[in-house]
């Protein structure tokens, strides 16, 4: 019986390797990752600790078992301390380390001193909130600024400076594939650049805990050609899409003179609230709700009617006054804002 429990345990903890490995292979949150410079040197610093481990680990367990196997019979009084207890001490208590962690700092400096241009064309100030991302993008090019929330588009080959802040508690900026993760302080700032090898979406996260809802504050990177983020940004400058038929008009009626327009800004109506996500283009991003959702008519309906119960403790509040219909007009409104 207690091999036949053995044999399962065995069976077990090779069936959560092999699953952890097949779960790990091309994840959205991969931190092994050649997608950018930044994250190429971090993927090299990591494989360096991870061997360097390894052989620290061998050597330390192979000079145990000699040790045992030559003191096994030796009597405790033998043994010369004078000459070989100074000796280890100095050899395995100083030297050594001394050498590990001097390369491990050497390798260490080298990856992570090096930055792109710091004179970006772009710069996006990136503040967190419990539990959403606000970005609000400054082009040298141009004199205005707009903001978005959740989605970062940034062109492919250029430097992109991120000043990250919070605006509540300490949050923490990670996009792996990208860029290593830097903290989100209230009352302070942190910059971050970001340059993109090869276009592609790459996710990101919280990485500090910041409350409840914690686990569902994502965002993601969207890396565009030139042309896309020429047009991106044409797009996202212009003001929100007007309505093109009787259920968006009766939609936006409601939007602009309800609840939704005292934290919520449209450009181009009356709406200007600005302690939520801007929606002026909010169906353009893939996902809502800080990457909880998918960004669907339905989705929208749900999160409008009740987000309580899809992201409990989020700021979003309860919708009671509109009926069915009502609720979905509004959807249809916001679903309309490309």
């Amino acid at each position: 019986m207690r091999l036949i429990r053995r044999a399962d345990a065995r069976l077990g903890l090779g069936l959560m390797t092999i699953a952890l490995g097949v779960a790990g292979c091309d994840a959205p949150m991969e931190i092994f990752s050649s997608a950018s410079e930044a994250a190429a040197r971090v993927t090299y610093l990591t494989w360096f600790m991870i061997i360097l481990s390894v052989v620290v680990y061998a050597i330390v367990m192979v000079a145990m078992f000699v040790a045992m196997s030559r003191n096994r019979h030796r009597a405790v009084d033998s043994v010369d301390l004078a000459d070989h207890g100074v000796r280890s001490i100095v050899i395995c208590g100083m030297i050594l380390p001394a050498l590990i962690l001097g390369a491990i700092f050497v390798v260490a400096s080298s990856a992570l001193g090096k930055y792109p241009d710091p004179k970006s064309p772009l710069t996006i100030r990136v503040t967190g909130h419990q539990w959403w991302w606000e970005l609000d993008y400054q082009l040298a090019t141009l004199d205005q600024h707009f903001k978005a929330a959740n989605e970062i588009h940034i062109p492919v080959g250029q430097p992109v400076r991120l000043v990250v802040t919070s605006a509540d508690v300490i949050h923490s900026f990670w996009v792996p594939q990208l860029q290593g993760k830097i903290d989100m302080i209230p009352g302070d700032t942190n910059v971050l650049r970001l340059q993109a090898r090869q276009p592609g979406t790459y996710t990101g996260q919280c990485a500090e805990f910041c409350g409840a809802q914690h686990a569902k504050m994502g965002f993601t990177v969207v890396a565009d050609d030139s042309a896309t983020f020429a047009g991106w940004l044409r797009s996202q400058l212009a003001d929100g899409e007007q309505p093109s038929d009787s259920t968006t008009l009766n939609g936006q009626r409601l939007f602009v003179s309800g609840p939704c327009a005292l934290c919520h800004t449209v450009r181009g109506t009356p709406a200007s609230g600005s302690v939520a996500p801007d929606l002026t283009h909010v169906a353009s991003r893939t996902r809502i709700a800080a990457g909880t959702l998918p960004n669907t008519l339905g989705s929208l309906e749900g999160w409008i009617a009740n987000a309580q119960s899809l992201k409990p403790g989020a700021k979003m509040p309860v919708i009671t006054q509109y009926n069915g219909l009502q609720l979905r007009e509004i959807a249809t409104y916001v679903a309309s804002l490309k």
